[in-house]
């Protein structure tokens, strides 16, 4: 009898930690092309671990769809344990070698919102998640949303099109119309504008709200930068269309007896994605407090 159990045991499949890898990072980034990124590997390499794993666990572990792929319930349940499986694998690693082995959190907010409100936050969160790295890119959102969708970036923050797609939270962006305190050019024909490069946000909301006021305009200064935008108003190359936050004591803010139209067609939006770390959940709550409550 002692010996059935022992041929038993021996004949259990031992489950790679490499293959376990594999499936979690396909699970977190939501497609094959971008774990296979993350991976450095190729999407066959990683098709290939992702079927080992389900022909050893007798179950299907994925289900693949046109644009995505989306865990089992049996999927579900073997990732639950290859992340604890993968984490004491750090534990041991940490302990054998006395270092620190901590998560990396890998965050994208827009050029206004690093500092202030956001840096307090993420301080506030770093005291008590202490062995968390926080990666923090900037830029424009969508650079943004593209590094998010290829699988580099945990967890955005993004200025978007009003639905434009589904989101953890989100908040209407307060614009404001600002021309330059000393030097105004509003009243210009044609009207210079200030603006991101084409495709950049707010720019065809500012065309259009001109061309409805029945006034010319022209593009006087592009920038990618929105320092660059907000020096160049405030130095009196254009008028410009900028998140509240962003208008300085060297702008103007043209009220609506400018004829100018509130525009409300933009939203901040935080997103990450279902099967993401507790830790980026967390530390997206905590930028959900930072700006309020939230509009799902």
């Amino acid at each position: 009898m002692g010996s059935m159990k022992r041929n038993a045991k021996a004949r259990t499949p031992l489950f790679d930690l490499d293959l376990l890898k594999a499936i979690v990072m396909v699970a977190d980034s939501g497609t094959f092309t971008a774990a296979s990124a993350r991976l450095h590997s190729t999407q066959s390499t990683v098709s290939q671990k992702v079927r080992r794993l389900e022909e050893m666990a007798g179950h299907k572990l994925l289900e693949r769809g046109s644009r995505d792929v989306t865990p089992t319930d049996a999927g579900e349940t073997l990732l639950a344990y290859a992340r604890r499986m993968l984490a004491l694998n750090d534990e041991m690693i940490e302990a054998l070698s006395g270092a620190t082995v901590g998560l990396t959190v890998r965050l994208g907010v827009p050029e206004d919102f690093v500092g202030g409100p956001t840096t307090h936050a993420l301080a506030a969160f770093n005291r008590k998640h202490p062995q968390v790295k926080l990666e923090v890119t900037s830029g424009l959102s969508r650079d943004l949303a593209s590094s998010y969708d290829r699988g580099d970036l945990d967890l955005i923050l993004v200025k978007q099109r009003r639905n434009s797609r589904e989101v953890i939270a989100c908040w209407p962006e307060q614009l404001r119309w600002i021309d330059s305190a000393k030097n105004p050019s509003f009243q210009l024909d044609p009207i210079p504008l200030v603006a991101f490069p084409p495709r950049g946000l707010y720019r065809d909301d500012m065309t259009n709200a001109i061309d409805g006021m029945g006034r010319r305009w022209r593009i006087s200064f592009i920038s990618s930068s929105l320092s660059g935008i907000q020096a160049a108003v405030a130095d009196g190359l254009g008028v410009s269309l900028l998140p509240a936050r962003a208008v300085t004591a060297d702008h103007a803010v043209l009220t609506p007896k400018s004829g100018l139209p509130a525009i409300e067609t933009m939203d901040i939006a935080l997103l990450h994605r279902p099967t993401a770390d507790a830790v980026v959940k967390e530390l997206a709550r905590a930028l959900c407090r930072m700006l309020g409550p939230q509009r799902q």
